[in-house]
């Protein structure tokens, strides 16, 4: 919203010509008033959409002026010729009239003239140093907060450990201390009750992974964005790239079906406000010149409104359908912003399996959760030593159908939390979560799965089933991973805290920016390091820098790259390579050999050639 304000002695107007967005002239809307404020308005686009932050900070801002030249009424005067971006006529007449009101409450004497007319006008301005002023007010954004997040903050939860014999065992808090559980075999998942009872998400200090991802050229953060928005260096792309690849390859192997969908939905669209109220997390919404949108925060949205059109039978079910989400946005409150642990955009592997009954839905529930051991154990991590096992259900669910529950903790292999509601204040019943614990004592879901019972009915989403009628299926929200983001946020964790048992640190040989380095001991073996290099078919790169070898081999380690030959007149005049690898081993291979062992070992995964210039002496520093 632009403003004008005129102290005037006197302003007179009259309305003389309707335009087409002109709205009907109720009395006291022409006339002259004296020792008035006039308010010359433009409201302009996105004003309606935050209305009651603007209009109370319009008031607020009006109502100092009228008291510091102590004006004895005000006049609010549409006038379009302040911005060139404007309001539709019905939100802008809207907004004048709760202004209007608002000025009211303060008890101060207003008026409003007609909004979308032609009028001529006099006035006297006063002429003092305060008599023309102009503002610009904008609104707020306010947050979208979903009743779901509401609710969990009411919610009464029940916590137990579940055991693998499916025994519960009662827990609760005490002098800051977790009790009702023998956890001295589980540490670990005493960290994790902790963390979820005592609902403390916001971190006192930098997670140990930020710096590391960070000294070793992988993420930063974006200064030019959003806080919880990240930039990816050449490495960090990598890496995340191949993620992307191999888990969307795993779910699509086992029958998840890859559609693309877009990034933002209409706020009012009936079924996906709804959605948006059954969901616990907070959006971004966007003032676009048609309509206010929401970014997405899964793709719930658009797989469902695509299975809205669909027709399908009990045959074509389990249905999978799978999206790489590039990306979904949340609203994280600042405070628990973490580096990758927790952000606002972030890449979601998103599958959801729609299921003719409650016992095809847990069948697929039990496939599934062996597909994300499948994934997440090739990713890098020990499950289940890695991880912790939570589990969410609605008392009903679990007296009903606690066999399942008890069959996931049985397969899991160690005794898990579980979370129980006497109620039901989401759209599942049941889900499931496997979890990261990091250095901070800080837990952060991976994958999950959830059993939706709403938004089959919610969407009009139906099966023909074998009587013939129309069923609504239940729906698996299943992420077999979590987010892309997370995963690199769990693997520089895991490595740090290894490295603080005096182990080192690494990746996963597929995930490693730099496979192979050679150092050549003089400037005279470059040469046949690089033509060596290019022959392996694996990411390998040489380090031709003036540097001594001492230097440029612990640089390799602060880097962690997987092997590392040390090429000089020994290695050429034998044709074999003394190779230091990661683990701290050392061997000796053939250019060959080396190559098919490196070649072995990553088989079965996604291969991308080398993100920078092979020679170390031609890249770029991103981070000084």
């Amino acid at each position: 919203m632009k403003v004008l304000l005129i102290h005037a002695d006197w302003m007179e107007y009259k309305a003389l010509q309707k335009t087409k967005m002109a709205e009907e002239i109720r009395e006291g809307m022409e006339g002259r008033m004296e020792e008035v404020l006039v308010v010359f308005t433009s409201v302009e686009s996105g004003d309606y959409a935050n209305l009651e932050n603007l209009v109370s900070k319009a008031a607020d801002e009006i109502g100092k002026v009228y008291n510091d030249v102590k004006a004895e009424r005000i006049l609010i005067y549409p006038y379009a010729h302040l911005s060139s971006d404007l309001a539709k006529g019905a939100e802008a007449v809207a907004v004048l009239d709760a202004l209007s009101e608002k000025i009211a409450g303060m008890n101060i004497e207003v008026r409003r003239a007609p909004f979308g007319w032609y009028k001529e006008f006099n006035i006297k301005c006063k002429g003092h140093p305060l008599s023309e002023l102009s503002k610009e007010i904008k609104g707020e954004e306010k947050e979208e907060v979903s009743k779901a997040l509401v609710s969990e903050k009411k919610a009464v939860s029940r916590w137990y450990v579940i055991d693998t014999a499916g025994n519960l065992h009662e827990l609760r808090i005490e002098e800051g201390e977790v009790k009702g559980y023998d956890f001295s075999r589980y540490q670990n998942l005493k960290k994790f009750a902790h963390y979820e009872m005592a609902k403390a998400r916001a971190a006192d200090r930098e997670p140990p992974h930020v710096e590391l991802m960070r000294r070793m050229e992988l993420v930063d953060y974006e200064p030019g964005s959003d806080p919880g928005n990240f930039r990816y260096y050449p490495k960090g792309r990598l890496i995340k790239n191949l993620l992307e690849q191999y888990v969307s390859a795993r779910v699509r192997e086992t029958g998840g079906m890859e559609v693309e969908t877009p990034i933002m939905y209409d706020f009012e669209h009936p079924s996906l406000k709804k959605y948006l109220h059954r969901f616990p997390a907070r959006q971004y919404t966007i003032q676009t010149p048609d309509k206010k949108v929401f970014l997405r925060f899964a793709a719930c949205f658009g797989q469902f409104l695509i299975m809205h059109n669909a027709k399908i039978s009990y045959r074509h079910l389990p249905l999978r359908l799978y999206e790489l989400t590039r990306y979904s946005f949340r609203v994280e409150q600042r405070g628990e912003l973490a580096g990758l642990r927790r952000l606002r955009a972030f890449t979601m592997p998103d599958c959801h399996s729609f299921c003719a009954d409650i016992e095809m839905a847990k069948r697929e529930l039990l496939d599934r959760f062996e597909l994300s051991r499948e994934i997440l154990s090739g990713i890098g991590f020990s499950i289940p030593e890695d991880l912790e096992l939570a589990l969410r259900v609605t008392k009903d669910f679990y007296e009903e159908h606690g066999e399942v529950v008890r069959e996931l903790v049985r397969r899991w292999g160690k005794p898990a939390l579980l979370e129980m509601w006497d109620e039901r204040f989401f759209y599942f019943v049941f889900k499931y979560e496997w979890n990261f614990v990091d250095a901070l004592d800080k837990a952060s879901a991976l994958n999950t799965d959830q059993i939706d019972v709403e938004n089959a009915e919610r969407y009009g989403i139906t099966f023909t089933g074998e009587d013939g009628k129309d069923h609504f299926p239940l729906i698996l929200h299943q992420s077999p991973s979590g987010a892309i983001e997370r995963v690199i946020y769990a693997l520089l964790e895991k490595e740090f805290m290894k490295q603080e048992k005096g182990k080192k640190s690494e990746f996963p040989l597929w995930l490693a920016p730099t496979q192979v380095r050679f150092i050549p001991v003089s400037e005279q073996f470059v040469g046949e390091c690089i033509t060596i290099a290019k022959q392996l078919g694996c990411r390998a790169d040489v380090d031709d820098r003036d540097e001594s070898v001492s230097k440029r081999i612990r640089d390799a380690e602060r880097e962690w790259v997987s092997i590392i030959a040390v090429y000089g007149e020994k290695e050429k005049a034998s044709g074999k390579l003394n190779l230091r690898m990661r683990n701290g081993e050392t061997t000796v291979m053939t250019p060959d050999e080396l190559g098919k062992y490196v070649r072995e070992k990553i088989a079965g995964y996604p291969f991308i050639t080398l993100p920078l210039p092979l020679l170390l002496s031609k890249r770029p520093i991103f981070r000084g």
